[in-house]
């Protein structure tokens, strides 16, 4: 390869293509050659040709202009582009094509997946729970402590991982009743706990500090013995 074919390789800029654009742009109502369309309106804006044309668009494409020109026109009339009249300082007027909105209707189109996905994963997670809890009761719940589950998601509003963890905390303080979990879930949620991270620090805290003070008072104690866990019902 010539050198200078090489440096001129090397010299071409590079686009960032979002992964939210191949897993939305479905979603969007946007066919593949329209996508390489947009992909090839934002390449030669960044080598400084803000408006190209129909026909510009087609030698880089395995399209005409015709059929180019009538992508375009698709694009303008889907909200997707539009195009912007300005003029430069010279007083000369200039027209260029405007992503603004696709980029913005890209982002919906991400955010309302997102949404979707967050949706069905909290429905699985609440699902698993009852499994959960028979699994960690060695039983099956009475109808009770199923209403008390319900209760705990649809009334408290607390997340099935957040119940999760206060029922991993029963566990670690061996203390495997639904009044001590609501208790740990009533704590939580007056300080503000919110993430599976901040229930797990705010455990290990409290035993912390009741081991340095158990520490204090029995601190002629020689034993080996294990520190006693937070009682959660002492508050």
């Amino acid at each position: 390869m010539p050198k200078k074919i090489l440096l001129k390789w090397l010299q071409e800029k590079d686009i960032t293509i979002p992964g939210a654009l191949l897993t939305q742009y479905k979603a969007m109502n946007l066919k593949e050659e329209e996508v390489v369309l947009i992909l090839h309106l934002i390449s030669i804006s960044e080598k400084g040709n803000d408006f190209p044309t129909p026909f510009e668009l087609a030698e880089v494409m395995n399209y005409s202009a015709e059929e180019c020109a009538g992508m375009l026109r698709r694009l303008i009339q889907k909200g997707l582009i539009t195009i912007n009249e300005g003029y430069s300082e010279e007083g000369i007027r200039f027209e260029r094509y405007c992503l603004d909105q696709f980029w913005e209707k890209l982002a919906d189109a991400f955010m309302i997946a997102d949404k979707r996905n967050e949706a069905k994963e909290n429905q699985q997670d609440e699902i698993d729970l009852y499994s959960v809890f028979e699994s960690e009761f060695g039983r099956p719940l009475s109808p009770f402590e199923c209403e008390t589950l319900a209760l705990w998601l649809d009334d408290d509003h607390h997340e099935a991982k957040i119940i999760k963890a206060a029922l991993k905390e029963a566990v670690i303080s061996g203390k495997l009743n639904f009044r001590y979990i609501d208790r740990i879930l009533f704590e939580w949620k007056k300080n503000g706990i919110k993430t599976v991270e901040q229930a797990t620090n705010q455990g290990k805290k409290f035993r912390q500090n009741q081991g340095k003070r158990m520490k204090s008072v029995e601190n002629s104690d020689k034993r080996n013995e294990s520190l006693p866990f937070y009682n959660w019902l002492e508050q």
